[in-house]
C-alpha cells in the first residue's frame, strides 16, 4: 500500500515538480493520459516518466562517456534509495516513489540493461530480439506502473497485460521514429520481417538520402503496424483489471498512442517522410470522454478530482 507523500518537504517537492515539467514537455500524449488519473497517484507517474526521460537523453543525445553516464546515474539511483544525496534533479522523487508503491528495484535494473543496449546493439535480428530490448525499455515500466494504478484483484494476474501495453507503446515508437534512429545509427525494426520485404538498412536509409517513397518500404511498415494493432488488442482486457478510477487514464493513453499507428496508416505508411503525430484537436477528441469517464469513476469511488 502507498505511503502518505511527504510533500512537505521542500527537496521533494522540486523533485516532483521538476519530474511534472519533463513530462508536460516531453509526452504530450502521455501527460494528457495522466492528468486523467487521480490527483494523489499522479506524481508518481510524472517521476517515472522523468527518469526514463533522463536515461534515454543520456543514450540518445550522447556525450562523450554516455556508458559512463549510465553507470553513474545507476549509482545515484541506489544512493538515492538508499536515502542518500544524488545530484540528479529527479531522483528524490523515483526513490520516494520506489519507497511508497513498494517497486521492485529489479524492474530498474532491467530498464537500464537496455538502455546500455543502446551504446552497443544497432540491429534486431528477429521479434524475439526485439522483444529482449522491449522488455526492459517498456514493458517493466508497465509493471512499474500497476502499483501506482492499483488492480481489482491479484496484481500478477494484471502484470502480463501491463506489460504488454508498454511494449505496444514501445512499438508505437519503433515505428515512428525509424527515420529518427536511422540517424542515430539503429534500425529497432526485426530484420527478418523487413528482409520478407526485400526491405534491409541500406533500402531504409537509400530511402532517406534519395527522399523517395519507396513501395516495399510501405508494405513492410504496414506489416508491422498491424502486428502492433495486435499488441494492443492483446493487452486491451488487462485494463479492466485496474482499480476503477485508473481505467479511464490507460484507456486514453492506449487510444492516444494507436492513434500514431492510425496517423502512419493516413501517410501511406511512408514513415521516413516525416514523424508521424497526433493532431491536438484528436487528442482533444480521445481526451475529453477519458476525462468524463474518469469524473463519473471518482463520483463513485469519492476520489479527489484536483491536484498536480
Amino acid at each position: 500500500m502507498a505511503r502518505a507523500m511527504r510533500a512537505h518537504e521542500p527537496t521533494l517537492r522540486t523533485a516532483y515538480a521538476a519530474c511534472r515539467r519533463i513530462n508536460a514537455h516531453y509526452g504530450r500524449s502521455y501527460f494528457l493520459a495522466t492528468r486523467l488519473l487521480p490527483a494523489r497517484r499522479r506524481p508518481a507517474v510524472h517521476a517515472l516518466y522523468a527518469f526514463a526521460r533522463l536515461a534515454d537523453e543520456i543514450v540518445d543525445a550522447p556525450g562523450p562517456d554516455p556508458s559512463g553516464a549510465l553507470g553513474d546515474l545507476e549509482i545515484c539511483l541506489k544512493d538515492a534509495l538508499a536515502g542518500e544525496p544524488t545530484p540528479h534533479p529527479v531522483l528524490p522523487a523515483l526513490a520516494d516513489t520506489v519507497r511508497r508503491y513498494d517497486l521492485d528495484p529489479e524492474l530498474f535494473t532491467d530498464f537500464l540493461a537496455s538502455m546500455r543496449m543502446d551504446l552497443t546493439v544497432t540491429d534486431y535480428a528477429t521479434l524475439d530480439d526485439v522483444a529482449v530490448y522491449t522488455h526492459g525499455s517498456a514493458g517493466v515500466i508497465g509493471l512499474m506502473m500497476l502499483p501506482i494504478l492499483g488492480t481489482v484483484g491479484p496484481r500478477a494476474e494484471a502484470a502480463p497485460y501491463a506489460r504488454g501495453l508498454g511494449e505496444a507503446f514501445q512499438a508505437t515508437n519503433f515505428l515512428r521514429d525509424v527515420g529518427e534512429d536511422l540517424a542515430r545509427g539503429r534500425v529497432y525494426l526485426p530484420a527478418d520481417h523487413l528482409a520478407a520485404f526485400g526491405v534491409d538498412r541500406e533500402r531504409l536509409l537509400h530511402a532517406v538520402r534519395t527522399g523517395r517513397t519507396d513501395r516495399a518500404i510501405r508494405r513492410a511498415i504496414a506489416h508491422l503496424v498491424a502486428h502492433t494493432r495486435a499488441l494492443y488488442r492483446a493487452a486491451e482486457p488487462g485494463i479492466g483489471l485496474l482499480d476503477p478510477v485508473a481505467r479511464p487514464c490507460v484507456e486514453t493513453a492506449s487510444r492516444l498512442y494507436g492513434g500514431i499507428l492510425d496517423e502512419i496508416a493516413a501517410a501511406d505508411y511512408d514513415v521516413l517522410a516525416g514523424r508521424a503525430v497526433v493532431p491536438p484537436a484528436r487528442r482533444l477528441a480521445v481526451a475529453l470522454p477519458g476525462a468524463a469517464r474518469c469524473l463519473a469513476a471518482r463520483i463513485r469511488t469519492r476520489e479527489p478530482a484536483r491536484g498536480a
